[in-house]
């Protein structure tokens, strides 16, 4: 069964609005939907935005039964060279930019324990997109300390969810896959007013290849 972890509601109606329910429930304090959507068993788990919210719902989807984790929204480019707004792209490593354990470890920022590396790979199915990587955070700004510390790092996307599902996947040994669609790109004006007035457009592009993704999985 397809596990589908999405952070916030409107990226879940995209799902939603294509999937035959069949049963609801709450656990882990997230709400859960069981049915099925282009023709496979799907369970979805609307964890709302954060790293602790979206290790909760991740935990929730493997709980029901989830043998993958999907996760698909909208998130912010962090170089225009190599993100547009309106594109999707797959994952292919995620870290947390936001974890730092270098004063007691010596290790990179994002490195988690018993972690050599900071990036966590993730899952890759055949899909033709391009390849990305992607920082999470619990923060979502235009701090140009955050963004050089992202390129440092060598991600190409952020956003604040992703990098914990990874986390929580690879503990349970369920494979994880992640695909973005940019609303805002750093350097462009502010990301708030960017993501404002591109989310649709984001979200637009997403539901048109949702049928594909589901299909490779």
């Amino acid at each position: 069964m397809i596990g589908c972890v999405i952070a916030m509601d409107r990226e879940a109606d995209l799902l939603l609005d294509r999937m035959e329910v069949t049963k609801t429930q709450t656990l882990f304090g997230k709400s859960v939907y069981y049915g099925r959507a282009f023709g496979k068993d799907v369970v979805l788990v609307i964890s709302a935005e954060g790293k602790v919210n979206a290790a909760a719902g991740t935990c929730a989807a493997i709980a029901a039964g989830a043998d993958v984790v999907l996760n698909f929204g909208v998130a912010g480019g962090l170089n225009p060279e190599n993100t547009e707004v309106g594109e999707v792209y797959l994952i292919e490593k995620a870290v947390q930019y936001d974890f730092d354990l270098r004063q007691l470890s010596g290790k990179e920022v994002g490195t988690l324990p018993g972690e050599e590396e900071h990036f966590l790979p993730l899952y890759l199915p055949p899909l033709p997109y391009p390849r990305r990587t992607l920082g999470t955070g619990d923060r979502f700004d235009d701090s140009p300390a955050d963004h050089a510390l992202l390129l440092r790092l060598g991600c190409d996307i952020r956003e604040m969810e992703a990098g914990a599902m990874a986390q929580v996947c690879r503990y349970a040994g369920v494979p994880f896959v992640s695909v973005k669609a940019v609303s805002d790109v750093y350097g462009s004006g502010s990301t708030t007013q960017q993501f404002r007035r591109n989310c649709d457009r984001a979200l637009a592009a997403l539901k048109e290849r949702l049928s594909e993704i589901f299909s490779r999985l």
